[in-house]
């Protein structure tokens, strides 16, 4: 079931005295259970650095996150996170990288589930390959796959798509809301593409440069399922024009 998240009071800084470098400042942000949330801002302004907050990755200096009605202390398996890079392992084949998290947890094989997932994500047939043998997008499908294995309420998702070309990223775009509105999830989304965030996401919350802050959240509202037909909408340029408009003195390159 998804959960929703409390973003309460959070500051983040690294390291101590002159040395010290805030990332974040006063982060407040409710996320609906089942919300898709896209985070954008200027490279270095923390986006990432919430991310690892919300998953427990990190603590927060200032502040605390909540998931449900619990605060954020540590990584659960009730969190699917995907990075930038799929981070697979290489003498694993698909099924094995895909069951990962449930070997590091000791739970016993869940064939039936894997084998739902990898169909979700149009990989049947792929199973035993290994990642030498997979396209970018192919291994970043395995990512996602395992990212939902344990079936978490939230899955959080740090630039997942940042290193595919263009048309391969247009698919994954597709492939992720397909994914999200059969499943139901919560998903909290950074990008540095304007574009990919209105075309997915509920809302789009823009950041500050550093110190991060939440400058705007901007409501997306275009109809589900969307499709590229969605970026001819006037309200799909309106929302693009609006996050430019933000981040034009930030220095932000799309």
């Amino acid at each position: 079931m998804a959960q929703p998240i409390a973003i309460r009071g959070v500051s983040k800084t690294f390291g101590t005295g002159k040395a010290s470098t805030t990332a974040l400042q006063d982060i407040e942000l409710d996320v609906a259970a089942g919300e898709f949330i896209a985070i954008v801002g200027a490279s270095g302004c923390g986006k990432s650095t919430l991310l690892r907050l919300i998953g427990g990755l990190m603590a927060p200096s200032e502040g605390e996150v909540l998931i449900g009605d619990s605060v954020v202390f540590e990584p659960t398996p009730g969190i699917g996170i995907v990075f930038q890079t799929p981070v697979l392992l290489p003498w694993r084949t698909v099924r094995q990288n895909v069951r990962l998290p449930l070997d590091i947890q000791r739970s016993g094989n869940e064939p039936a589930r894997i084998d739902g997932l990898l169909e979700l994500v149009g990989l049947r047939g792929f199973e035993q390959s290994r990642p030498f043998e997979l396209s970018g997008g192919m291994q970043q499908r395995v990512a996602l796959c395992r990212a939902l294995v344990t079936d978490p309420s939230l899955l959080l998702m740090d630039e997942p798509f940042g290193a595919l070309d263009a048309l391969t990223r247009e698919q994954m775009n597709l492939e992720l809301q397909r994914v999200w509105m059969e499943t139901k999830k919560t998903v909290v989304l950074i990008t540095h593409s304007i574009t990919e965030a209105v075309m997915l996401a509920d809302r789009v919350v823009v950041m500050t440069p550093r110190p991060g802050r939440i400058q705007e959240i901007i409501e997306v509202p275009l109809s589900r399922p969307r499709d590229f037909s969605s970026l001819r909408r006037p309200e799909f340029h309106q929302a693009c024009e609006r996050i430019r408009t933000l981040m034009n003195a930030s220095g932000f390159v799309e």
